[in-house]
């Protein structure tokens, strides 16, 4: 047999060995999903009764009905609509902004603002939860749409990933468009914010995951049942921490509560791609 014969059948098997590895590792990733649905369509006496019961019929929509039936539960997924949307988008406009300014001006103390900005990503939220608590307690922002929005616009990583991403792009394209008498708004407006989309997509998905799953400041700063956010609220129908029994119940608010980030996700992974895969060529 021919050294390049053989050399394509090592390759082949190579391949084969790494797509049942992929497989594998997606079974294992999956499983817990499954098992998490699968719960949330069983009565929970059955549960209580057989817990291998999740493994075969019969099924129910009983939890999800009396899930979608608790009475704010539909408010809940407002309150989170409104606060994820508008804390994505202010993250995105003022990321967009500052990244532009990062990469592509020139003003004293650009470099140590920079770096107070990184000092961000290393400062946990719960390290300046009480003073941000008391803070809003004496604007009287709790409560309040903008009170669960504002803490969230300070997005280090949004900043540094526009600015690494602006950074990227040929400065030749502003030197054209300074040619064309473009005002540094006009040249960010209309020839480079449209080449950050990847970068945005990706930094809005995340953005958006985090606000929608955030509990703890919603929990501290939504203290009236008609601001809780989808998280909090869930949480809040629980009379049972322990879950010895009502896990159906349980699941399937967990499914539900999941159920938007997975098509948000979706929706926009194409995106996410182009940004991991651009940045990978750069």
């Amino acid at each position: 047999m021919s050294a390049p014969a053989t050399s394509i059948k090592g390759r082949a098997f190579g391949d084969r060995v790494l797509l049942a590895l992929v497989i594998l590792l997606s079974i294992v990733m999956i499983a817990p999903v499954l098992w998490v649905i699968g719960l949330s369509l069983k009565e929970n006496a059955e549960l209580m009764a057989d817990p291998n019961s999740v493994f075969h019929a019969p099924y129910t929509l009983k939890n999800y009905l009396n899930t979608i039936g608790t009475s704010s539960v539909f408010l809940w997924v407002g309150n989170s609509i409104i606060v994820s949307g508008g804390l994505t988008l202010g993250t995105l406009v003022l990321s967009s902004l500052a990244g532009y300014g990062f990469a592509r001006l020139n003003f004293p103390g650009r470099n140590i603002l920079f770096v107070i900005v990184l000092f961000g990503l290393a400062v946990p939220e719960q390290a300046v939860l009480v003073a941000r608590h008391q803070i809003f307690s004496i604007l009287k922002f709790h409560n309040t749409y903008h009170g669960l929005i504002l803490p969230g616009l300070s997005a280090s990583f949004g900043v540094f990933l526009m600015t690494q991403y602006f950074k990227a792009i040929p400065k030749e394209l502003d030197e054209a468009a300074m040619l064309d008498n473009a005002s540094r708004f006009r040249i960010f407006w209309k020839v480079l914010l449209p080449l950050t989309v990847p970068a945005q997509a990706t930094l809005g998905i995340f953005t958006f995951l985090g606000a929608w799953n955030d509990y703890l400041w919603p929990l501290i700063s939504a203290t009236k049942k008609d601001m809780y956010t989808l998280t909090v609220g869930m949480a809040s129908t629980q009379t049972n921490f322990a879950q010895s029994e009502g896990i159906g119940f349980l699941m399937a608010q967990a499914v539900f509560a999941g159920a938007p980030i997975l098509i948000v996700y979706l929706f926009f992974q194409k995106y996410i791609v182009t940004a991991v895969s651009g940045a990978a060529v750069r």
